[in-house]
């Protein structure tokens, strides 16, 4: 992830800047680097759409994202609007799976199922 976070310093200059690793939290191998969620506040982004914000932060990230990031979660930030709500980093939820191996398991009947 230091290389996503490197990209991200070098578009942005950001008051603040957090990158989290979630793979561990997804159905992939045990090491991956697939998942992740970051904040950025950066006070370019006033007068933007989120949608717009989002475009920034995934074009800064298209390298990692081309090289085998699979999910990236976006909090773009102005700094007024992170101070209002006191600085804080939201969580991405459980993982409800979704794997292909566990899509195997569930059509071979090896998964049992919850009533």
């Amino acid at each position: 992830m230091s290389q996503l976070d490197s990209l991200l310093r070098a578009s942005f200059s950001p008051l603040y800047l957090e990158v989290r690793d979630e793979s561990d939290g997804h159905s992939v191998p045990r090491g991956s680097e697939s998942h992740a969620r970051v904040l950025v506040v950066w006070s370019g982004f006033a007068g933007q759409r989120l949608l717009a914000r989002h475009r920034m932060v995934n074009e800064a990230a298209a390298e990692v994202l081309a090289g085998g990031l699979h999910a990236l979660a976006v909090e773009a930030l102005t700094p007024d609007e992170w101070q209002a709500r006191g600085g804080a980093v939201a969580t991405s939820p459980a993982c409800m799976g979704g794997s292909a191996h566990e899509r195997n398991d569930v059509s071979s009947g090896s998964k049992q199922e919850q009533s």
